[in-house]
């Protein structure tokens, strides 16, 4: 049988405070205030075991689902700051729409075979992992890359640089952790302060 992790954030007082809000109010206080993380971490912290109970039902080992269980976060992630909200506070189940979504998630993604999966819950869960991305995406490409590139790919700053070179972007091997620095200033600081405070105050540079 596969186990339902625990989500130790749920007990960070900032997440606390917000214990007695509404799904609803949750959701709306989302979408008012975008640079804030806390509330959609608290509808993660909230609902994260009945959406991994869920995945689990779509596959054989740990990894495919957790592996399934972040990527239906990702989804609900971007969904949720679009959708309407009706004016009847009664008027949507969030627990059914988070199932919907979920559901939605499962019959899409191909789930890789264990051996090919890389990323863990440990490592990145997944409200930190979608406030990471979005902040990937508002620094600028060069930031980005260098950083994908050595987080991701795990390259070192030669074939950085030897790459760099090949696309016209002239950096000397010397200079990339200088470049890789600032990346991660710029990431970090694209991250909600709250997410980084219920994370441990997590460091985004390497030690």
């Amino acid at each position: 049988m596969l186990s339902i992790p625990t989500f130790a954030e749920a007990n960070h007082e900032i997440l606390q405070s917000l214990a007695n809000h509404t799904d609803r109010e949750l959701v709306s206080l989302h979408q008012l205030h975008p640079e804030q993380g806390k509330f959609f971490t608290a509808l993660f912290c909230r609902y994260g075991a009945i959406v991994h109970s869920v995945v689990q039902q779509a596959v054989e080992s740990q990894l495919q689902a957790d592996y399934l269980f972040a990527i239906a976060w990702r989804q609900i992630f971007a969904e949720l700051g679009r959708v309407q909200l009706a004016p009847d506070p009664e008027a949507t189940n969030w627990q059914s729409w988070l199932m919907d979504i979920t559901g939605g998630t499962i019959d899409l993604v191909e789930v890789p075979p264990p051996a090919q999966i890389r990323s863990t819950l440990t490592a990145a869960p997944p409200p930190l992992r979608c406030y990471l991305e979005r902040g990937l995406d508002a620094i600028p490409p060069l930031s980005r890359l260098i950083v994908v590139m050595t987080q991701s790919l795990k390259w070192n700053e030669q074939r950085i640089s030897a790459y760099l070179q090949g696309e016209g972007q002239k950096i000397p091997t010397a200079d990339i952790p200088t470049y890789l620095a600032t990346g991660y200033q710029q990431l970090e600081a694209a991250v909600p302060k709250d997410i980084r405070d219920i994370y441990l105050r997590i460091d985004l540079a390497p030690a």
